[in-house]
């Protein structure tokens, strides 16, 4: 017998499928808290994506594939008046949400933004809720979108611990289709196997790379790559529920697997099981529309603003003491081509932040970046690594995300070196984060809303059990425009 024929017996599904399916399936969340943290999540994540309905750029992207399309009992789109399938509402709500780098982070191994998930989540949870009620059955309610944002969350947070996909040169996005086709394959009213062939199907599909991310490439795919990628899951899953089959080897079959093809020939790891962690965890986005590793860094510069606006031709040099992710990720040098360059580079957002006090949005576009003092500002700056700011990043116990800045003077004076460890957004200030949380919904709702509808739909998301109990129908219709 020939010792040259590969085996045709097909192997269970690999068990990083199984075990994400058993979650989605199986779990059921212990702590109510966790019911108001996403539901804080949901606000933060929504008002960004009204916030961003203000730029052409973003808008742009919205919108039926073909014009005038309408979808009876289709998904809508926040701040909009459109009513679509849920593939494309599910891009446009991604698309929105992630627009201005302002929504919630996770930092491990690998980065990412858990909330990206909500696009296919809303989209689908809408879509399912108006085909029901179309056929005479119950709609889902938001407290079943919040349980599907905490098990995205878990999925995406917990690979991303010890699996460094940027290591190998693919994007975040990728956890985002993984986490999104598990829960919305559920959602659509599927079972264990048609969750694990549609992540098959996920992982099957091709990856995005990172090259919109990094010098000198980047640009504004990656403010629409998420939007892509849970738009992507939301049709994986759809295609698989008309019956399409799955591939159970798709992570460890032998030369054509996405181990071997995409990973460098290693098993995925998981650090704990599957729970309540990272929801518990997430960190929130609340001062700055800017690249996370950065935010301590400019909240550092603004509370230097105001020792240094007034004599900044006298700064010598800047030194910014930071931890090693950042300085793969943002630190850059030379020209920056456009406001996705901008808002991922450290020395930009830190010399904002000197010269403003503050870093909002609109500081990433042309005519704020015309100022020649941002520049010269950049052309001063040292970027150094602390060891223990790099280990705390990664201590689970911690989690920090420091950085330190302190500015020399020709005349040989200093000013203090003032250190960062954690955002506002983080676990560890959430007693003081949540209130800015809130007001930061607010504002982002009055963007978009008229006063009174703008106060109805900050009343019903700051009321636990009314918001919980909403059909997520009703709740989609008061966010249109």
């Amino acid at each position: 017998m020939s010792t040259n024929v590969e085996s045709n017996i097909k192997p269970d599904y690999d068990q990083p499928i199984k075990d994400i399916t058993n979650y989605v399936t199986d779990y059921a969340i212990k702590n109510d808290h966790l019911y108001d943290t996403a539901r804080f999540c949901l606000m933060d994540t929504l008002g960004c994506g009204l916030l961003a309905l203000r730029y052409p750029e973003c808008s742009k992207h919205l919108g039926p594939i073909v014009r005038g399309t309408i979808v009876p009992n289709g998904a809508r789109v926040p701040g909009t008046q459109f009513e679509m399938d849920p593939i494309k509402a599910a891009f446009d709500i991604g698309c929105i949400i992630r627009w201005l780098d302002f929504n919630d982070t996770w930092l491990a191994a690998e980065w990412g933004h858990p909330s990206d998930n909500m696009g296919g989540i809303l989209a689908v949870a809408d879509y399912v809720s108006r085909q029901s009620l179309a056929s005479g059955y119950e709609p889902l309610t938001m407290k079943d979108v919040l349980t599907a944002m905490v098990k995205a969350h878990e999925i995406q947070g917990v690979l991303a611990l010890e699996n460094s996909f940027n290591r190998v040169g693919l994007d975040h996005v990728i956890l985002v289709k993984i986490a999104t086709t598990a829960v919305v394959t559920q959602m659509l009213g599927g079972g264990s196997e048609e969750i694990m062939d549609a992540l098959s199907q996920a992982l099957v599909d091709g990856q995005s790379l990172r090259t919109y991310r990094h010098s000198p490439n980047a640009g504004s795919r990656k403010s629409w790559a998420a939007g892509d990628a849970t738009s992507r899951a939301v049709r994986l899953a759809m295609i698989t529920l008309s019956g399409e089959m799955g591939y159970p080897g798709v992570l460890s079959a032998k030369n054509w697997g996405f181990y071997d093809v995409l990973f460098g020939g290693k098993e995925f790891k998981l650090q704990q099981p599957y729970g309540e962690y990272v929801m518990d965890n997430v960190l929130f986005k609340i001062s700055y529309p800017a690249e996370f590793h950065a935010q301590t860094a400019v909240e550092c510069a603004a509370n230097l603003h105001h020792k240094v606006v007034n004599c900044l031709t006298e700064i010598d040099r800047v030194e910014l003491t930071t931890h090693q992710s950042a300085i793969r990720i943002i630190s850059k040098q030379g020209a920056l081509h456009n406001p996705a360059d901008r808002d991922h580079c450290l020395q930009y957002m830190v010399a904002i932040g000197l010269i403003f006090g503050d870093l909002n949005a609109d500081h990433y576009e042309d005519e704020v970046a015309a100022d020649g003092r941002i520049d010269t500002l950049r052309s001063k700056m040292h970027v150094i690594e602390d060891k223990s700011y790099s280990e705390d990043y990664l201590d689970p116990e911690k989690r920090s995300i420091a950085n330190a800045i302190q500015i020399f003077f020709k005349d040989g004076s200093s000013t203090e070196k003032v250190v960062m460890e954690y955002p506002i957004g983080h676990k560890l200030r959430r007693e003081e984060g949540i209130p800015l949380l809130q007001a930061k919904f607010e504002r982002n709702v009055k963007t978009r809303f008229p006063d009174k509808h703008a106060r109805t739909i900050v009343e019903i998301c700051s009321d636990k059990q009314e918001f919980e109990a909403m059909p997520v129908n009703e709740f989609m219709d008061l966010l249109v425009i």
